[in-house]
C-alpha cells in the first residue's frame, strides 16, 4: 500500500481541519491509499495562548479522523453534546500547563468538520444543569421551535462544486434546552476595550436586556476603561433601566481604553468579584486578550464564562460577514465624499480627497466608494499605487480634471505608507494596543498633488481636504447595525448560559455562529484586489490599477504564497494546491 507523506513547516490550529478535508480528497483520487496517509509535522508554531494540535509522524487512519482532543461524539456524524458528556473527573482535575486548551475539531461524513467551542464541562467534572427559563417566557410562547438543536452547524464556505468535502462548520448559535447557570447564581460583567466605533453602546444595552428579560439575571457589572478597569476603576451597576436609552448616543457609557491587559490581574479581580460571566467587547487584539483570559480561568478551573463579541469600525475581523457599526460607517462616510464632491464640482479643475478609516483594510473606502458613485479614484492599503509617470496618479488625474473639469479622491488611513515614509522621516512607533502609528496620508497627499500641479503650471488647481474619521467613529449606530448588535448579544448570552466559553459571537452568512477564539485572532481580514469586489469598484470609478499585467501576476502570486506560508489561504486555493500535489505523489 503507497503512503502519500506530507511536510508542514507551520501547523497553526487550521492544518488539522486541512488534513480532515485531503483525507476526503484522497479517498475520492484513490480509495487504496486513503486510510494509510502519513503527515508529518516538522515544526509547531504556537501562537500566543492557544495551542495548536498536536500531530507529529501520526498516521491518521479512518478510525482516528473522528475528532482530536478526544471529545466524546455523539452519533456517525461526530457531534459532541456537552451536556450528555462531562469532561472525564482525572483530567478536569487537572490544573497546569496540560490543561492549556487546543481546538475541538469534530469530523464527520463527506468531509464534514466542525470547528467547535469549549465548554464549561470540558475541564469542569459533574456540572449540574437546569431547565432553560425561555420555555417560560412569553415572548418564545410563539415560536415553532425553542431551541438550537444540538448538531446545528453552519458552513464556513457556501460556494461547492458538486464533489466538493462539505468543509468547515461553527456552531450554531441560539438557546439551548438545558443551560448550565441558575439566573441568581449568575454574577456578569461587560467590559468594552479599544477604539470608539457606532453601536458600542447598544451592544451593553441588549446584553443587559437580553440577561434580565429572558433569563432572570440581576446582577450585572460594568468594566469601566477597559481591561485595566478590572483591577484599576470602580464598576457601575447595569440595568434595564439605566440602559435604556444608552443606543441613541455614540461611545460607550462604559469608556474605553487601548492595553492594560494583564492577564493574572484581571482573572483576580474576576474570582474575587465573583464574577462568572464576562462579556468582552473589542477588536481583534481585545479578542486575543479575552483568549488569553479564558486560558487563565481555564487554567484555575473556575466556573467563567469569557465570551467575545467582535468590534472593528475596518471590518478586518476575519470569518464573519461584517462587523457591528461598519453599515454606519460607510453610510457616514457618504455625507464627507457628498461635501466633497460639492466643493470639487463647484471650482474650475477642483479636487476633493476624503480621507477614511482603514488602517489595514480598505473596506470602508471600498463599499463607501461603490454606494457614492460620484468618487473618481479610491486608493487602499491592500492596492499599492505610484504618483509620477505613465499611468500614476498624477498622470490620472491630470487626464480626469481635462475630460470632467473635477475629480473626488477617497484614501483610506493606511494606504501608500510605504510613500509616506520614503518622503518623511518617522519612527517606527506603536499605540498601547501594538498598533503601528500611521502618518496622516491625506495630508501628505494633498501637499503632494498641489506641489506636482504647481510645479508642472499647466493646470491650476483647487484642493479641499476633509478628515471626518472621528466623527463617523462618534456617532450611533444605524437601524441596520442596531439589529445587528441586538442579534450579537442576544447570541452571546445564550451561548454563556448554555456553558459554552472562550468563543466569539459572530455572523456566518447571515447566520448566528460561536466561532473560536483563535478563527477570529490568526490573521486579518483585507480586500482581496484580485476579487471581483475590487474589479467592480474599478469599474465604477474607471481609475487604473496602477499595476500593469505583469505586476499584477505577480502581485496575486506573492499574495497566494504569502498566505499558504501564513495558512491563511483559503479553502479553496489550498484545496486546488494540495490536491495536485496528492495526485502527482499518489501515481
Amino acid at each position: 500500500m503507497t503512503k502519500i507523506s506530507f511536510q508542514f513547516n507551520r501547523l497553526n490550529p487550521r492544518s488539522t481541519v486541512r488534513l480532515l478535508l485531503l483525507k476526503d480528497l484522497v479517498h475520492s483520487l484513490h480509495p487504496s491509499n486513503s486510510n494509510s496517509i502519513n503527515y508529518i509535522k516538522m515544526e509547531s508554531i504556537i501562537s500566543n495562548s492557544s495551542s495548536p494540535p498536536i500531530v507529529n509522524n501520526h498516521t491518521l487512519s479512518s478510525s482516528s479522523l473522528k475528532t482530536n482532543n478526544n471529545n466524546h461524539t455523539n452519533g456517525s456524524n461526530g457531534s459532541f453534546d456537552p451536556s450528555s458528556h462531562p469532561a472525564p473527573k482525572e483530567e478536569a482535575g487537572k490544573m497546569g500547563s496540560s490543561l492549556n486548551s487546543k481546538p475541538k475539531v469534530v469530523s464527520g461524513t463527506a468531509g464534514y468538520v466542525l470547528e467547535d467551542v469549549p465548554h464549561l464541562s470540558d475541564y469542569i467534572p459533574n456540572l449540574p444543569t437546569y431547565t432553560n427559563p425561555l420555555q417560560d417566557n412569553p415572548a418564545y410562547s410563539v415560536v415553532k421551535q425553542y431551541f438550537v438543536h444540538v448538531d446545528d452547524s453552519v458552513p464556513e464556505r457556501i460556494t461547492v462544486h458538486k464533489d466538493s468535502p462539505r468543509g468547515v462548520h461553527f456552531r450554531r448559535a441560539g438557546p439551548r434546552q438545558r443551560v448550565y447557570f441558575e439566573s441568581d447564581e449568575v454574577q456578569a460583567a461587560i467590559v468594552t476595550c479599544g477604539g470608539l466605533c457606532p453601536g458600542l453602546n447598544t451592544v451593553i444595552r441588549e446584553l443587559v436586556c437580553s440577561l434580565y428579560h429572558m433569563y432572570g439575571v440581576k446582577k450585572v457589572l460594568g468594566i469601566e476603561g477597559g481591561y485595566k478597569g478590572f483591577y484599576a476603576r470602580n464598576t457601575k451597576t447595569l440595568t434595564p433601566k439605566n440602559v435604556n436609552d444608552i443606543h441613541k448616543r455614540g461611545g460607550t457609557i462604559l469608556g474605553t481604553s487601548r492595553g492594560g491587559h494583564v492577564t493574572t490581574k484581571i482573572v483576580d479581580s474576576i474570582q474575587d468579584r465573583g464574577i462568572n460571566q464576562v462579556y468582552i467587547i473589542g477588536g481583534d487584539g481585545t479578542q486575543r486578550g479575552a483568549s488569553a483570559i479564558f486560558e487563565e480561568v481555564r487554567r484555575r478551573g473556575l466556573k467563567v464564562a469569557i465570551v467575545g463579541i467582535p468590534k472593528t469600525i475596518d471590518n478586518d475581523i476575519p470569518v464573519i460577514d461584517k462587523s457591528f457599526g461598519f453599515d454606519t460607517a460607510v453610510e457616514e462616510a457618504q455625507r464627507a465624499i457628498n461635501a466633497a464632491h460639492v466643493e470639487a464640482e463647484s471650482f474650475e479643475n477642483g479636487i476633493g480627497v476624503v480621507k477614511l478609516m482603514g488602517r489595514y483594510s480598505g473596506f470602508i473606502a471600498m463599499y463607501a466608494t461603490l454606494a457614492s458613485r460620484d468618487v473618481d479614484c479610491c486608493l487602499i492599503p491592500e492596492s499599492p499605487f505610484y504618483l509620477e509617470g505613465p499611468g500614476g496618479l498624477f498622470d490620472y488625474i491630470e487626464k480626469t480634471l481635462k475630460e470632467n473639469g473635477h475629480m473626488v479622491i477617497v484614501i483610506a488611513e493606511g494606504a501608500g505608507q510605504e510613500l509616506v515614509s520614503e518622503s518623511i522621516q518617522s519612527e517606527n512607533t506603536q499605540d498601547a494596543s501594538g498598533n503601528k502609528l500611521l502618518q496622516d496620508v491625506g495630508l501628505w497627499i494633498s501637499q503632494k498633488i498641489k506641489d506636482h500641479f504647481t510645479k508642472q503650471n499647466t493646470l491650476p488647481i483647487t484642493l479641499k481636504y476633509i478628515d471626518p474619521t472621528y466623527m463617523i467613529r462618534a456617532i450611533p449606530s444605524n437601524a441596520s447595525d442596531n439589529v445587528y448588535c441586538t442579534l450579537l448579544a442576544q447570541s452571546a448570552v445564550h451561548g454563556a448560559m448554555a456553558g459554552y466559553t472562550g468563543y466569539t459571537s459572530g455572523l456566518v452568512h447571515g447566520r448566528q455562529t460561536y466561532i473560536p477564539f483563535y478563527r477570529i485572532t490568526e490573521r486579518q481580514n483585507h480586500v482581496v484586489i484580485t476579487d471581483r469586489m475590487w474589479a467592480r469598484l474599478l469599474s465604477s470609478t474607471n481609475q487604473p490599477s496602477f499595476l500593469n499585467s505583469k505586476g499584477a501576476n505577480e502581485e496575486k502570486k506573492g499574495e497566494e504564497l504569502k498566505q499558504l506560508a501564513d495558512g491563511n489561504c483559503s479553502d479553496e486555493t489550498l484545496v486546488n494546491k494540495e490536491i495536485s500535489c496528492i495526485y502527482h505523489n499518489a501515481l
